[in-house]
């Protein structure tokens, strides 16, 4: 039996998500607090709450929760944390994010970042709904939320996802 490395950080799905987030790998802060998003620089849990996928300002923490808010968290790498470039093609496997997306079902796969989509879809990209599909989830590309990516900061396609996640029904 093959004994495969375990999670930097555990997928957070569960069937019936509006919109599951999708990050390159989990930075250094994040593995070191074993909490997704946890960099002092992230913008990812004030955006969530500003763009009013949750209703109340969540703590990186508090990730756990967000289930109740219909929203999931996995990343492209599961086993290797860092900045993009450090972790570069380590524990990268599109297949176990799509077979995680089909098994979850959610409406929406945003992807938090062009090096998260890139590394999945196998192609340049830009922000917005993309023309695929993975695991029935219709896919977005959002700007990436981390502060190494301050210069690309822009909210408007975060804005664009959360009207069009929000006119769905609620989660369950």
């Amino acid at each position: 039996m093959v004994s495969l490395p375990a999670p930097v950080l555990p997928d957070v799905l569960a069937p019936g998500l509006r919109v599951v987030f999708c990050g390159y790998a989990p930075g250094t802060a994040s593995a070191r607090a074993g909490a997704y998003y946890a960099g002092p620089g992230n913008r990812f849990w004030l955006t969530l709450h500003e763009v009013g996928l949750t209703p109340l300002l969540l703590r990186p923490a508090e990730f756990t929760r967000l289930p109740e808010f219909g929203i999931g968290l996995t990343d492209v790498s599961k086993t290797a944390s860092g900045s993009d470039q450090e972790v570069g093609r380590r524990g990268v496997d599109p297949e176990r994010l799509a077979a995680a997306i089909e098994a979850a079902s959610p409406t929406y796969l945003a992807f938090n970042g062009k090096n998260s989509a890139r590394a999945t879809l196998g192609r340049k990209v830009g922000y917005g709904r993309q023309p695929e599909r993975i695991g029935g989830a219709s896919v977005w590309v959002l700007p990436s939320t981390s502060g190494a990516a301050r210069g690309f900061w822009d909210v408007g396609p975060w804005w664009e996802l959360a009207r069009a996640a929000l006119s769905i029904s609620s989660p369950p």
